[in-house]
């Protein structure tokens, strides 16, 4: 394996922090011996812990306006591979990599797939685009792609998926993401049952070209580009439909992707208790689907969100960061998330499952939140840090990015990203 970022510098940037993070370590385990807890034992379920980066967030984002790029980003699948690479290095926890085709469809898969074993980097799950036409396509999803009335393009929008499974069949991924915009802007636009139905045959016919040991993972959006009626709305719509396409197909929650005020977490324990939750995208907002850095504005939520999923059982979901990086370096935004979901995931591991079921089956309600509440406030960065350098991380991720001068370095050699109009 080829490390982007020399290693020498990381030792050095540790050596000079070790003992800090030791001192702390050791304070908290001795405070959580006090309650009962192994703090080696946490570390130990922290450095087993991973999150997939997406491929479209190691480049600059934008909004439904403009899009603002940053000299050294990414312009090429070969070259958000390197970055993820030093979001790994760093980090420790980011293994994987989505793909999103066809921004990311190369000629050569099994060579892709070399390239990024070479760098200590797998492939995630797959995500299929049919959210917006591509040059020289026959057929428009202006009015729709699985569900559009018009049976060439919805065919298009099949043979689409299944080129993704190949692809991903290539690559070594498991999975293959359905997102779909298709929807109304207006009332009596479409016929709503009819919608659905018609993504439903859509759906079969991907689902049976599904490899033997992979999953479809149907995710739901609220709103946005349909801003009346979209198809695949909300959790209850994803699970019928799982439901209707068989065992293989699960459900994916994003985080962004609900009413403001949704209780998310709840959400999850539904899903979760039906084993029917395949995935799960980090993100934070404020007003909608702002896809902002992981634990920006709501980190309870997020802790919440983890206190669900550490209680699942089998299988865990396919975990990865779905985010937009509008105003920051997106390496930085990548490695400020994978601390904050990684924090999150510690802290639940803090619970005293036990206390809390007791309280609950009491009905006592103040001392059921302070359960919660003792786990959430909990400093966990000496954790974290250790479990990184254990590794070879960093024990500050963010500041031994900006020490390697890494995107210094790639504006010299990269070409410049274009600016654009729009998100993509």
């Amino acid at each position: 394996m080829t490390a982007p970022l020399p290693s020498e510098p990381i030792i050095i940037h540790n050596r000079t922090r070790e003992s800090a993070v030791r001192e702390d370590y050791e304070a908290l385990g001795n405070a959580l011996a006090r309650r009962g807890l192994s703090i080696d034992a946490i570390k130990a379920q922290v450095a087993g812990f991973s999150v997939a980066l997406p491929s479209w967030g190691l480049g600059t984002g934008g909004t439904r306006f403009a899009r603002f790029p940053i000299a050294g980003e990414p312009t090429n699948v070969h070259e958000k591979l390197s970055d993820a690479a030093v979001v790994q290095q760093l980090a420790r926890v980011t293994p994987r990599l989505s793909l999103h085709f066809p921004w990311d469809k190369v000629d050569d898969p099994h060579g892709l797939r070399e390239e990024a074993a070479g760098l200590g980097l797998t492939f995630d799950a797959v995500n299929s685009n049919t959210f917006q036409d591509q040059p020289g396509q026959a057929h428009s999803y202006r009015h729709g792609s699985l569900s559009a009335t018009d049976r060439s393009a919805r065919d298009l929008a099949v043979a689409h998926n299944i080129e993704c499974i190949k692809l991903g069949e290539a690559l070594g991924s498991r999975a293959l993401t359905v997102w779909v915009g298709d929807g109304s802007n207006y009332p009596g636009q479409q016929n709503l049952t009819a919608a659905l139905d018609r993504y439903l045959d859509s759906a079969r016919q991907i689902y049976a070209a599904l490899p033997r040991d992979w999953q479809m993972l149907v995710e739901h959006k609220l709103y946005e580009p349909a801003f009346y009626a979209t198809v695949i709305a909300d959790w209850g719509t994803s699970f019928l439909v799982v439901q209707e396409l068989g065992d293989k197909a699960r459900c994916l929650v994003d985080l962004g992707h609900h009413a403001p005020g949704t209780n998310i977490e709840q959400i999850v324990a539904r899903l979760a208790r039906f084993g029917k939750l395949g995935g799960f995208h980090f993100n934070d907002s404020k007003y909608g689907d702002d896809d902002l850095d992981s634990g920006s504005i709501n980190p309870h939520q997020l802790f919440l969100v983890f206190h669900e999923l550490v209680q699942m059982k089998g299988s865990q979901p396919f975990y990865m960061m779905d985010q937009s990086h509008n105003v920051t370096d997106p390496i930085e935004s990548l490695l400020a998330s994978a601390e904050a979901i990684t924090g999150a995931f510690a802290r639940a591991l803090l619970v005293d499952q036990a206390a809390l079921t007791g309280f609950q089956s009491e009905n006592d309600v103040t001392m059921a939140v302070r359960t919660l509440r003792r786990a959430y406030e909990t400093d966990v960065s000496s954790i974290l840090a250790l479990a990184r350098m254990d590794a070879g991380g960093a024990a500050d991720p963010i500041a031994a990015y900006r020490e390697s001068g890494w995107r210094g370095i790639k504006a010299k050699e990269r070409s410049p990203s274009k600016a654009g109009s729009g998100i993509v």
